[in-house]
């Protein structure tokens, strides 16, 4: 096969993997990626008109921040309290309807809708209520998209009988690259589209335009087509446990505590492998080793730190990359994600997930060393011999380097669909997903302590703008071959260890 057929066969591969039963559930994602729509309006809105001290908005932040912490709530009340007989579309109707309402209390706010004056309810009060109802809703529409992202497969032929399970698989895995291409599609294209329509239209209409989100929603889940499993008995230690973790991630939240993120951190984790035992201790023993195998691994794969705002840092005050550039470098970041998730869908939901996740720590090694060489001045270097220097090795980088996270994602969420037991879908993809979010948690306990070992500060001043503080640069060269090598050394034998590459999983 030459080059070329090679090229096509790869383009073609979602495209015949696309089914026109999966088009309304990527609306629902697409819905999702869409919703930065609106953020650099609210943005600018809430530092110019809200006039909230920096205190009360991280209160906020906190509130709304809650119901991602609890999403095996809301997955175990999809998987086991039907609304009109129904245990997915309605709860994703609810959360666009309470999605819808975030965005217009937003725009009656910015509009100053005499309605809202008239409730004697402060301003702070209202974008509160605004942001914890749009949190809210996103997780109701996150966690039964997932749910149905393994029940849209169809699992018998055209006659009825039982497919291959390998094609399931297959199809599993594509379903789940299918909605990163979709969710990856709608933050490209919203990526300025918000920002520019502001300057034109205004806070207010902006909001209101926003309502298109939500509506996207509504039109996928009215014409999803699924096999729901049956309705059973609530598991009141998933409802009661993740209550319990949701409340003292508050109280945690809002106390002084010492080493508050590591306490946070180990007794979240321990909840969560209760929970998890919980719906795994079902499984037969050689799935249950395998379960818990592939969870030490995608776990393992997503904690590694990295090296903080630092090099950022130092890329703005020493190679003078402004934000117009770190804007292109988002923009090419997001364009170069689609095309690679597209280009290597076959290779991506095919190949066995411990050989992707292996290759890509390599390849994130690999990737690092752009970094590295900048800050040693391999630029200065390049630009006399070559004619190149920082930027276009900085572009360059991050084309290569930002589909990786997009594709670390495709192989991690087809694992947890092709395991999803049967009629704890929704709670299997929370507890699964509140775990990842628990090793980026990790990472950051991590990346934090690794910034104390290698210190870089950056320069500050006083009010009356003389300088404070020098910036401090010189062990950003340590601090970055550091994560480069627990990057690759750490997530390397726990493969080797657990899923080694010569087993199949």
């Amino acid at each position: 096969m030459s080059i070329l057929e090679q090229a096509l066969e790869r383009i073609f591969v979602p495209i015949r993997a696309f089914r026109l039963r999966y088009l309304p559930l990527l609306l629902i994602y697409f819905s999702y990626g869409a919703s930065g729509f609106s953020q650099i309006a609210e943005s600018f809105w809430v530092k110019e008109q809200l006039r909230l001290n920096t205190e009360a908005l991280l209160s906020i932040s906190v509130w709304a921040a809650l119901p991602w912490t609890i999403k095996m709530v809301f997955g175990e009340l999809g998987d086991s309290v039907p609304i009109f007989g129904s245990k997915r579309k309605v709860y994703v109707i609810v959360g666009a309807s309470l999605i819808a309402s975030a965005f217009v209390i937003l725009a009656g706010l910015a509009g100053n809708w005499p309605i809202l004056q008239q409730t004697g309810i402060s301003q702070g009060t209202l974008y509160l209520l605004s942001s914890v109802l749009a949190s809210v809703g996103f997780v109701f529409q996150d966690v039964m998209a997932d749910a149905m992202s393994t029940e849209v497969i169809e699992r018998t032929d055209s006659d009825g009988n039982p497919r291959e399970e390998a094609d399931i698989q297959h199809d599993l895995g594509m379903v789940q690259l299918l909605g990163r291409l979709s969710l990856a599609l709608a933050m490209v294209i919203v990526a300025g589209l918000g920002g520019w329509l502001t300057k034109i239209i205004g806070y207010e209409n902006i909001f209101l335009c926003s309502l298109f989100i939500p509506c996207l929603s509504i039109l996928g889940v009215l014409l999803v087509k699924i096999e729901e499993a049956p309705s059973r008995p609530v598991n009141w230690r998933i409802l009661l446990g993740g209550t319990l973790y949701g409340s003292f991630a508050i109280a945690m939240g809002f106390l002084k505590v010492p080493y508050s993120q590591e306490i946070i951190f180990i007794v979240s984790l321990g909840i969560i492998i209760f929970l998890l035992s919980g719906i795994i201790r079902d499984f037969d023993k050689d799935l249950q080793k395998k379960v818990i195998a592939a969870i030490i691994v995608i776990f393992t794969f997503r904690a590694m730190p990295g090296v903080g705002p630092g090099y950022s840092w130092w890329a703005i005050d020493v190679l003078h990359f402004d934000p117009a550039f770190f804007g292109t470098l988002r923009q090419t970041a997001a364009i170069i994600s689609i095309l690679v998730l597209w280009l290597f869908a076959d290779t991506i939901t095919k190949k066995p997930i411990n050989f992707v996740l292996f290759w890509l720590t390599v390849l994130g090694a690999f990737l690092s060393l752009p970094n590295i060489s900048l800050f040693y001045g391999i630029h200065n270097w390049t630009e006399q011999v070559f004619g190149f220097g920082a930027r276009t090795i900085a572009l360059l980088d991050t084309a290569a380097e930002s589909p990786l996270g997009q594709i670390s994602m495709i192989p991690l969420l087809t694992l947890i669909a092709i395991y999803a037991p049967k009629g704890n879908a929704s709670v299997w993809f929370s507890l699964m997903s509140s775990l990842l979010n628990l090793a980026l948690v990790a990472s950051q306990i991590g990346t934090k302590y690794l910034n104390k070992i290698w210190v870089v500060s950056r320069a500050s001043e006083n009010p009356d703008g003389s300088v404070l503080a020098q910036a401090n640069y010189s062990e950003l060269g340590y601090l970055l071959i550091a994560a480069s090598i627990l990057g690759f050394v750490v997530p390397c034998t726990i493969i080797y260890l657990f899923m080694p590459l010569h087993k199949k999983t």
